[in-house]
């Protein structure tokens, strides 16, 4: 065989090898405009979760400054408001129980006086008929 047989030989060998080259080169082609696409959005997902981090925190500090805030309306109401509300209830039961017997010497009185009234208005008419 001459060389350009062999050269011939080896060129149509190699076609197929260039087509398949080719298919690769636009596979590859297109794996790189997909990573590119990937990089975008893995860009904007580090965006996002950048953002989310920087919320997160601003809440943990809302947070905190919230527990600080309930722990003293907390300690006002066990320190200030419930004693006094107590001394409140305690006066109000003993006001209660003064008018509770009260109630009752009351009434006790008011059936005395209707009597006195009576046996008075009794003793009047009999002091009218005494001649004088």
């Amino acid at each position: 065989m001459t060389d350009k047989e062999i050269l011939f030989a080896l060129s149509n060998m190699l076609d197929p090898i260039k087509g398949d080259i080719s298919e690769m080169k636009g596979d590859i082609s297109g794996l790189k405009e997909d990573v590119s696409g990937l990089k975008a959005d893995v860009s904007g997902l580090k965006a996002d979760v950048s953002g989310l981090k920087a919320d997160v925190s601003e809440m943990k500090k809302e947070m905190s400054e919230m527990n600080t805030r309930l722990k003293k309306v907390e300690l006002t109401q066990e320190n200030v408001i419930l004693p006094r509300l107590q001394n409140i209830e305690a006066c109000y039961t003993s006001t209660y129980d003064r008018y509770k017997q009260s109630v009752e010497d009351y009434e006790t009185l008011k059936m005395d006086m209707d009597v006195v009234k009576r046996i008075v208005a009794e003793h009047s008419a009999k002091l009218q008929m005494i001649p004088i």
